[in-house]
């Protein structure tokens, strides 16, 4: 929704899985600099928690929606909502997502399913839903959560890692298409980052989080660094310097060696 305060243009930033990580600590960056917030996530209680704080402490508006983008039906409800109530969305967040740590074979077929739909389905329908009529006036921004994940193969979370690399590579050409529109597309990938993920995936276990050359970055920093890159139109931002590193050494090592690798460091300690 854009409003006036005084001259002022205020603007609208939508948020997926905004209740806890890198979607919440985003979520407090976008109302410090005074946007309103449409934030959504599955716990609705968390939402309006947070709502509640960032009214508060910001005077920004804030529509709450609780959903689970898991539901092939959410983006259609979220996008109906939003012409119901007049709101204008100026920066699309595709935060929301999950893992599952694992054997392919040995992951219930529907949790599977359900992360493809979440982090591949839903993130594309609900870009299609609103890249037009950002397109239309002219501007806009989109940011598009991958990982570093993106980059390889990954043994014990293969689904996992297979949606991210589609989040990357979608990302990067719709990026292109939108080039001369006004329009600006990015997308995060960040390393091993302090969230609620790892519980969610079962992944507190996993050498991945123990490891003390793959320094774990908190989601503060990570959706700091995220923002800033948003904010200058660069497309893939990967924060901190040893992510970066690990990219590019992906990109020149043999694919199998990737692969041996990235299964070791995911498996559980012993």
């Amino acid at each position: 929704m854009i409003g006036m305060k005084g001259m002022i243009e205020i603007k609208t930033a939508l948020i997926t899985g905004a209740s806890s990580g890198i979607g919440y600590e985003l979520a407090c960056l976008f109302a410090k600099d005074q946007f309103n917030l449409v934030l959504i996530a599955r716990d609705v209680e968390k939402l309006k928690q947070l709502a509640d704080e960032l009214q508060s402490k910001y005077g920004v508006e804030i529509l709450v929606m609780g959903k689970d983008l898991s539901d092939r039906s959410a983006p259609d409800e979220i996008f109906a909502e939003l012409h119901k109530r007049g709101w204008v969305v100026d920066i699309l967040v595709n935060n929301a997502g999950f893992g599952a740590l694992g054997l392919f074979h040995e992951i219930e077929i529907n949790k599977a399913l359900d992360m493809i739909q979440v982090n591949v389905a839903s993130l594309t329908h609900l870009t299609r839903l609103l890249l037009p009529s950002m397109i239309k006036r002219g501007s806009g921004k989109i940011l598009n959560v991958a990982s570093t994940a993106a980059f390889q193969p990954g043994p014990l979370m293969a689904v996992y890692y297979a949606t991210k690399a589609y989040v990357l590579s979608f990302s990067e050409a719709i990026a292109n298409e939108l080039k001369e529109t006004g329009v600006t597309l990015s997308v995060l990938c960040p390393g091993p980052t302090k969230t609620g993920f790892q519980t969610r995936a079962s992944m507190e276990e996993s050498k991945l989080f123990s490891n003390q050359f793959l320094k774990v970055m908190d989601a503060e920093t990570v959706a700091r660094i995220g923002y800033s890159g948003l904010m200058k139109n660069k497309t893939v931002i990967i924060p901190g310097m040893l992510n970066r590193l690990l990219v590019q050494s992906n990109r020149l090592a043999p694919r199998k060696w990737v692969s041996t690798i990235v299964r070791k460091i995911q498996e559980r300690r012993k």
